[in-house]
């Protein structure tokens, strides 16, 4: 009890009263039922489409539609196809279908899991649970039924049960519907209009209002909106969108935006991207469906809360106040969707809006790799991608970044290719590449976000060091990435799953999983639930020039930590950590580098990288201490690292473990031909001689 009211007053002092008495009143809502009577169950035909339409707009199907086509707000495209030459394939959407229509579903823009053909809407595919190592219990022949659950109310449903509550959820996101966009542009096949039709009816079968997991969410649900907006655009006029289609769907939708508009405040209490994308749902709704009594309403408050929150969550410099490259991609995604539509229908967004989205797409090109557009695993990584729009890798940040520079500033910054593919479904056309490139200046900090970044003849560190403002994603002061070209040489461990089975319980969120010093096996902030950190650590930069960076951070009270990372030229970099204290405690400094080939050595390891032999070199100045090395430990989070959700793959953990009071840790990166000698408080690395006791 006592530690739980520590909790609640280190909350209290970061997210203030008014946050700790929103959630205090949510929380009574719950527990007593008042929720469920204000947002009661209820089937499809207890309130017909009549009861959602403004009083003039006739509710007869045929009637309804013919009302629709000459009062229909512009869209992105009306029912587009390819052009002949474009520069991405054609045929990779259309494989993708055809794999959605055989009953293979892709989960988390990664791997495709047999699901049926329509999906099982409330059961998980066994071939995802086995991937994940969660227990679980045979119901059917293709997973585990969400039982009972399935006909709660969604307040009386657990987000953390035995079964991530994501893998229900995504199926019901409908990512799979710009999949069938797309194959229809590239073949004119109904099939794929049909199977749109089709998948929207089964989905609300199974589904009735405020019933089921996939209600839980406001988030979730404009997540759907979005997707079936642009299903709804392309295949309105298919000869499979009869009038009874067209009027149900907008039935469908009335229910879900009314959904998100009760239950609004929740989000914003979340001070998240749940506001965002909430509110983006309703202003889309407001937009698309003037006909709904409620419309003027959700488009004045999504529209506000959209420039509210771009405001707050958006810092000055364009990093994201959630602390996660995914997550900063995801809202960027639905904003330039509202911008665009927005300046479609001449309702236009302000240009301090503009301006955050403009400093965000500066701030993302900064930290990724040009050449594969690859980025940090910054931060939460939840799968998320909101605009499936082309062939990329769920990694590359090129699409969203073409678009947002073409959108923002008028300008493309890579060449042709499949990152072009946004802009033809948002502009309905290619882009000429005539030259227009821009050279973008090498910004060195964030200080808002806390990312810094050095760079050398071919390589790059990033790091992260902030005293947070919001809530924390992940606790990773003084984490730092190497990058050597395209390489990941010390990389970030991402996410894996929130709701795993024991160490996988948001596992990778730990400060154990980051390049950083872990004292006494210590978290450097405290985790009272999956996401939420209290007595959030302080990280403070001392100097940071072109070639040197240091900082520090007082997460290990009265221990401090401090950091300072050192560009040698020509892709060689020391890192010195200090740790002081006045009693003996147990540091470790750790080291999650890519799975390469690898040949260990005392105290080091050498990566093969295409031909050329990358050295990773730890010691102590002063003491003793315990090298390991492992890769992919069963027993534990070492050794692994999670590109995608709920798909984890083996890294290599370095580690140099010791225990006395003060401790001076170094890390050499460079080459195998490097000489490193260590001689006290003297470094001497290839005859340079670097003097230890004033860290550089």
């Amino acid at each position: 009890m006592l530690t739980r009211l520590r909790a609640f007053a280190s909350l209290y002092r970061e997210l203030g009263p008014r946050w700790s008495a929103f959630r205090l009143a949510y929380a009574f809502r719950l527990r007593t039922g008042l929720i469920r009577l204000q947002m009661p169950q209820y089937k499809w035909e207890d309130r017909p489409l009549a009861s959602w339409l403004r009083k003039h707009i006739p509710s007869n199907p045929e009637a309804y539609v013919a009302w629709r086509k000459s009062n229909t707000p512009k869209f992105l495209f009306e029912r587009s196809v390819y052009p002949d030459d474009v520069p991405w394939s054609k045929q990779t959407p259309v494989a993708e279908a055809d794999r959605l229509l055989a009953g293979e579903m892709k989960y988390f823009a990664h791997n495709f899991h047999h699901t049926g053909y329509p999906p099982k809407w409330h059961v998980v595919p066994i071939s995802l649970l086995e991937a994940t190592g969660i227990p679980f219990h045979v119901n059917g022949a293709q997973g585990m039924a969400g039982g009972a659950e399935s006909d709660r109310h969604w307040s009386r449903i657990s987000h953390d049960g035995e079964i991530d509550i994501k893998f229900i959820w995504e199926p019901s996101r409908f990512a799979f519907v710009y999949t069938l966009v797309r194959a229809y542009a590239a073949t004119r096949d109904e099939k794929y209009a049909e199977a749109f039709w089709d998948l929207v009816e089964d989905w609300a079968k199974h589904n009735p209002p405020n019933t089921g997991p996939n209600w839980m969410d406001g988030q979730e649900i404009a997540l759907r909106l979005m997707a079936w907006m642009f299903g709804y655009h392309q295949f309105y006029t298919s000869p499979s969108a009869t009038p009874q289609r067209i009027a149900r769907f907008t039935h469908f939708v009335a229910a879900q935006a009314d959904r998100i508009y009760q239950n609004i405040t929740y989000a914003i209490s979340t001070r998240s991207n749940h506001t965002i994308s909430e509110a983006a749902g309703l202003w889309l709704v407001g937009l698309l469906f003037p006909e709904l009594k409620d419309s003027e309403k959700y488009l004045s408050l999504g529209h506000a809360l959209l420039e509210q929150e771009a405001a707050a969550q958006i810092f000055p410099d364009g990093s994201y106040a959630m602390y996660s490259l995914n997550y900063h991609r995801f809202i960027l995604h639905i904003f330039l969707l509202v911008m665009r539509l927005a300046e479609l229908n001449n309702i236009l967004f302000s240009q301090n809006l503009y301006r955050s989205i403009s400093n965000s797409m500066d701030f993302l090109y900064e930290l990724i790799d040009p050449t594969t557009g690859q980025a940090p695993l910054y931060g939460s990584n939840d799968g998320a991608l909101v605009l499936p729009l082309n062939n990329c890798d769920f990694t590359d940040y090129r699409p969203i970044l073409q678009l947002g520079a073409h959108m923002t500033q008028g300008v493309t910054l890579f060449p042709a290719g499949d990152w072009d593919e946004d802009i033809f479904w948002f502009f309905g056309r290619t882009l000429p590449h005539n030259g227009t490139r821009q050279k973008k200046a090498n910004k060195i900090g964030f200080p808002d976000g806390g990312v810094y970044i050095l760079r050398s003849a071919n390589s790059r560190a990033i790091l992260r060091c902030t005293a947070f403002c919001t809530r924390p994603s992940h606790a990773d002061q003084l984490h730092m990435d190497l990058w050597l070209g395209s390489q990941n040489i010390a990389c970030d461990a991402g996410t894996y799953l929130y709701s795993g089975k024991g160490i996988w319980r948001n596992g990778l969120a730990h400060t154990a999983a980051h390049n950083t010093v872990l004292v006494d096996d210590k978290d450097q902030m405290t985790l009272v639930s999956r996401f939420t950190w209290t007595n959030w650590a302080k990280g403070r930069v001392l100097e940071h020039t072109a070639n040197l960076w240091q900082g520090e951070h007082d997460g290990y009270k009265p221990v401090l930590h401090k950091r300072t990372v050192k560009a040698l030229g020509d892709d060689r970099w020391l890192v010195v950590d200090s740790l002081t204290a006045n009693e003996p405690h147990h540091y470790a400094l750790h080291w999650l580098l890519g799975d390469f080939p690898f040949e260990q050595q005392e105290r080091s390891v050498l990566l093969w990288l295409n031909g050329t032999k990358y050295k990773v070199q730890v010691g102590l100045r002063n003491g003793n201490g315990n090298f390991s090395l492992i890769r992919a430990n069963p027993a534990s989070t070492r050794g692994w690292r999670s590109r995608y959700y709920a798909h984890k793959e083996p890294a290599l953990s370095l580690m140099l473990e010791t225990h006395q009071p003060v401790a001076c840790f170094w890390t050499f990166f460079g080459f195998d031909e490097d000489v490193i000698e260590a001689k006290e408080n003297v470094l001497i690395i290839n005859s340079i001689a670097i003097h230890l006791q004033n860290e550089v």
